[in-house]
């Protein structure tokens, strides 16, 4: 499978047009969900910081190129946004955490606010143009209540050809007026992506101060929050373009790496199926044989079988 890849990911089209990948909230690590064509792709990242502005460009070993911005990302022109840092570092936002709402579950000390920051912003879009990049083929961002907004702020041109999109919107209000879950749901929809993955975290609905009633040892505290049940509190959800419009043939090859990197097998089938039937390139009936064959043969996986005959006793 990686020597296929390999061969797609150097086909004389995505030589010239690499796949974009764009990152904000980005984490020192790599997205796992991109290692197997990382080093094929330019990646875009994005992350806030209280330093001077500036692009680092560099080829890595991680990346054909990787451009990292240390700016808060908005979806708006103002030059600086207020950023509320958090106890917890990874519920920082420039959203102001709706402490009110939160107070009903055990997880409300991590979003207390300990200092306000102004810091200067950037849009993706104009970073892109600086950089004379004029597409993305996966998105992804964990902004912290901002991730719809700064999805469709890239404008229709660029979300339409977007492969793969890859946000956690919120469930329960944990900032005051992020962008939640339905709409989310309802504007991918509507642009056409269906959703692949879906996966619910979240916290346990219990007022925090009765949580203290019960114990003030924090050791003790951890334990019963480990013993009761979780409530769905936001979601990291993943979305695939449905490709019903005229389709290149450089998006169906990345359609069908990114399907086939996620087990997304069925969809690359289709994918294959369709690009076959559009184009000549010898490289899609290669890829329509192997994924048929994955389909055809995958029940012969060993623990594949473990799992359909524990589901049937």
């Amino acid at each position: 499978m990686n020597k296929l890849i390999h061969k797609i990911l150097n086909h004389p089209i995505l030589l010239e047009r690499p796949p974009v990948l764009v990152d904000i909230g980005a984490s020192e690590k790599i997205n796992p969900k991109w290692r197997k064509f990382s080093k094929y792709s330019v990646c875009i990242a994005f992350d806030a910081d209280d330093r001077d502005f500036s692009i680092v460009s560099k080829e890595n070993e991680e990346f054909k190129k990787l451009y990292k911005i240390n700016r808060i990302v908005t979806a708006n022109d103002s030059s600086s946004n207020k950023f509320y840092l958090t106890k917890s570092p990874y519920c920082s936002s420039s959203l102001k955490p709706d402490l009110s709402s939160l107070s009903n579950y055990t997880f409300y000390k991590k979003f207390e606010v300990v200092s306000e920051k102004v810091l200067p912003t950037v849009r993706v879009k104009n970073i892109m143009k600086e950089l004379n990049i004029e597409y993305v083929d996966w998105f992804k961002s964990d902004s912290q209540g901002t991730d719809l907004r700064l999805f469709l702020d890239l404008g229709e041109d660029i979300n339409k050809n977007i492969i793969v999109a890859e946000l956690e919107p919120g469930i329960i209000d944990a900032y005051i007026n992020e962008d939640k879950l339905i709409d989310v749901i309802k504007k991918l929809s509507e642009l056409n992506f269906w959703c692949s993955d879906f996966t619910i975290k979240g916290s346990i609905r219990m007022n925090h101060n009765l949580l203290n009633y019960i114990s003030n040892n924090e050791f003790f505290k951890k334990l019963i929050q480990l013993s009761l049940k979780s409530s769905p509190g936001w979601a990291e959800l993943m979305f695939f373009n449905s490709f019903n419009e005229n389709v290149s043939l450089r998006n169906y090859l990345i359609g069908w790496v990114f399907s086939i990197t996620q087990k997304q097998y069925g969809f690359a089938f289709e994918l294959a199926d369709k690009a076959r039937k559009n184009f000549n390139d010898p490289i899609v009936n290669e890829l329509f044989t192997k994924t048929k064959n994955i389909i055809k043969y995958r029940f012969l996986n060993k623990n594949l079988i473990l799992q359909i005959l524990k589901s049937k006793l």
